[in-house]
Parts: structure tokens; C-alpha cells; sequence
């Protein structure tokens, strides 16, 4: 027996790399709230799914990811895949590892694996010519996705976000996601990038350009998700975050 009736349409699956973090756990509950997208989970490590959750999860060792996908062939591929400064042990090629080079892995095993779509998460002021090494190394692995060969790639540039991490503290930006409401608005035009946006937006961005089927590189600043967001929540009938 399946979970939909003989005239629904399925829902579309969606490879998701990056699930353990805030937005992979967001995606995942916003997902399984409607029956337009199916998350497929790949992960290093099991976790504590959120409640009610409707999602494949698949563990393996990341040499083995592109196996699973091969495998499992999900409409597109988000990737929400991330360390920080602190995790990374305040080491550059520890947090390189992760953001650059197992992303950048991970893009091309989905290519081979003959998946069409990506989402990248990335960060406002990505840039390879960036001094901070944090955007530096965003910007890096932008352009080389951008040169793997996806039919369309989507490069999410979120502000700080606003949302709440599980186990994962961050008091310096904690402080800042508080103050966000008094200093989003006197932020100049050249650093509204950097506005804080709602993790739930982002998410549901994502899950939207996942769907789309033009072709084509697009990068998105948070304005262009809260439109994607918006659309996302019209096909899906679900409330708007406050």
C-alpha cells in the first residue's frame, strides 16, 4: 500500500548532503510537512530524526556517497554541507577539507551519477578574491561547481541566518541573530547582503529551485530566496515563518 492515492503525483526526490545541520534538519521537517518533495539523506553519521519525519536516510563513508546516489537517482542534489572555524579545530585545511574539497567531491560524484540538478548553500560574500578566508574558500568551490557540468546549479548566498542549531551553541552569533532586527535596517546598501534571513527561507528556497527545470547557473541573494521561498509556499500551501 502506498502512502498516496492512485491519482497523486508522487512526490520528487531530492538528494540532500548536509543533513545533520541546521538547514539539512530544517529541510527535512519542511519537506515532510507536504507531499511535493522527498528528502534522501546522505550521511558520515546516523542522527536524531526530527519528529514526524518523512525522509530515506542513508549512511556511508563519504568515498561512498556517489554509490548511494547512483543508487537511489534523486531528481536534484541540495548541498548544505559545512564546518566552522571552531569545529575545524581553527585549522585551514581541516575546514577546507569540508567546505571545499568534499563539496567539490560530492558535486561530481552526482554528476556521474547522472543527477542534473544542484543547490549549493553558500554564504553572502563568497568571493575567491575575498581576504577572509571563510568567503575566500566559498567562493572558491562556487566556481569550480559552477565547471562540473550540472545542467542547472543554484548557489544560495544567505545572510547570517536566523534560525536554532541543535548542539551548537555559537554565543558570538547567537548575540548577533538577537540583534539582527535593530541592525539589519541601519546596515548601508553595500552590506544589506549580509542581512539575517530566516533558516525556514532559505530551506524553502531550496527545496523549490530543486524542482525547477531551466537550465542554467543562478545565484541567489536573500531577496531572490524569499521570492523562491514564496513561490515554494504557494504549490505547497504552507504558512509563511514569521
Amino acid at each position: 500500500m502506498t502512502e498516496y492515492g492512485a491519482h497523486d503525483k508522487a512526490p520528487l526526490r531530492i538528494g540532500l548532503v548536509g543533513a545533520t545541520g541546521m538547514i539539512g534538519r530544517r529541510l527535512i521537517e519542511i519537506s515532510s510537512a507536504g507531499d511535493q518533495a522527498r528528502i534522501v539523506g546522505i550521511a558520515r553519521r546516523e542522527m536524531d530524526l526530527p519528529k514526524g519525519a518523512r525522509v530515506e536516510m542513508f549512511i556511508a563513508e563519504t568515498e561512498k556517497w556517489g554509490e548511494v546516489l547512483e543508487a537511489v537517482k534523486p531528481r536534484a542534489l541540495i548541498c548544505a554541507l559545512g564546518t566552522t572555524w571552531k569545529k575545524a579545530g581553527r585549522d585551514e585545511e581541516a575546514f577546507r577539507a569540508v567546505d571545499h574539497d568534499l563539496v567539490l567531491a560530492t558535486a561530481r560524484a552526482a554528476v556521474d551519477a547522472g543527477i542534473r540538478n544542484m543547490v549549493l548553500i553558500s554564504s553572502a560574500g563568497a568571493d575567491p578574491r575575498q581576504k577572509n578566508f571563510y568567503l575566500k574558500v566559498k567562493g572558491e568551490v562556487e566556481a569550480e561547481v559552477s565547471k562540473v557540468g550540472f545542467k542547472r546549479l543554484d548557489i544560495l548566498r544567505p545572510g547570517l541566518l536566523r534560525g536554532q542549531r541543535k548542539g551548537d551553541l555559537r554565543p558570538v552569533e547567537a548575540a548577533a541573530r538577537f540583534a539582527s532586527p535593530v541592525i539589519d535596517p541601519l546596515l548601508p546598501a553595500k552590506w544589506e547582503m549580509y542581512r539575517s534571513i530566516s533558516s525556514d527561507l532559505v530551506c524553502e528556497a531550496a527545496l523549490g529551485l530543486a524542482m525547477r527545470k531551466a537550465a542554467g547557473r543562478f545565484t541567489h541573494d536573500n531577496e531572490a530566496m524569499k521570492r523562491a521561498a514564496r513561490e515554494w509556499r504557494a504549490k505547497a500551501e504552507t504558512p509563511a515563518p514569521e
